[in-house]
């Protein structure tokens, strides 16, 4: 079994040039830029502290999240699904 297909979810992907402003240049796996992200996020403190689920985007998130300023959890992960392929 040492061919077994790599899942989707693992399979390194391109990354755009807005998303490697935040999580690295790739290619890597979804699960990869996804951990990245919230890395990134604590580490600029951009959840808001009221409704942990949100994220308020800085300069660079904005560029990834389509100049929104302000994204719950789970449209993030459909916006930077647009930024990999």
């Amino acid at each position: 079994m040492a061919d077994k297909k790599v899942s989707a979810f693992m399979k390194p992907m391109k990354i755009s040039p807005e998303l490697a402003e935040v999580v690295g240049a790739g290619p890597m796996p979804r699960s990869e830029v996804v951990k990245a992200l919230w890395v990134y996020i604590k580490k600029n403190n951009l959840q808001d502290p009221k409704n942990k689920r949100n994220i308020v985007a800085d300069a660079k998130l904005k560029a990834v999240f389509g100049g929104k300023g302000v994204v719950n959890m789970f449209e993030m992960t459909k916006l930077v699904s647009k930024h990999l392929s």
